[in-house]
């Protein structure tokens, strides 16, 4: 005859591999659903203006400003597995020392597939900065609208819904702000 404790761990035992059968298989699902957002992708705009820098009261840098326009429709990436997106639109050159960038320019967390149709005509939320201080012989830059899903269970998946024809310049710096 088996003991009470015998018989709980069994049971458990059942349990907890039902359950990781099941989330293996949500897991898996998750890769039948393969969509494809499009979406389109303007900048409007792009300004450098010389500044201080903040940390260094007495160095000089060149700050980017950019204004744009985006609108993509990302429900069909929602399935009952999606937790969230984060999509982002992020700007790629290469600086005058021949080092490859990346930089983040606006970033949204898209937690309702209600709210999942992005419409923005804005500038920038965060400022276009080189590690060099300067945008001069700076590559034309290449801009890009990139989502990331964060599913329940299993894999993440990035992707891109749009990107600029061709490359952008940078123009000269600015001495005020206009």
């Amino acid at each position: 005859m088996h003991s009470i404790y015998a018989r709980v761990n069994g049971v458990s035992a059942l349990w907890s591999t039902c359950v990781m059968v099941l989330l293996a298989a949500v897991a898996l699902s998750s890769f039948l659903f393969n969509a494809d957002p499009k979406g389109n992708l303007d900048i409007v705009s792009l300004k450098v203006f010389h500044s201080k820098a903040r940390r260094y009261p007495f160095r000089n840098e060149e700050i980017g400003f950019v204004k744009f326009n985006l609108s993509a429709d990302f429900t069909p990436l929602f399935n009952w597995n999606t937790k969230q997106l984060f999509v982002y639109l992020e700007a790629e050159y290469t600086n005058a020392q021949g080092v490859n960038n990346t930089v983040v320019i606006w970033d949204r967390i898209v937690r309702r597939k209600g709210n999942a149709v992005v419409n923005v005509v804005q500038k920038d939320k965060y400022r276009l900065r080189d590690l060099s201080g300067s945008f001069s012989n700076v590559l034309p830059a290449q801009y890009s609208l990139k989502y990331n899903v964060m599913p329940y269970v299993g894999m993440l998946s990035y992707g891109e819904a749009a990107r600029t024809l061709e490359p952008i310049d940078f123009p000269d710096a600015r001495d005020s702000v206009s």
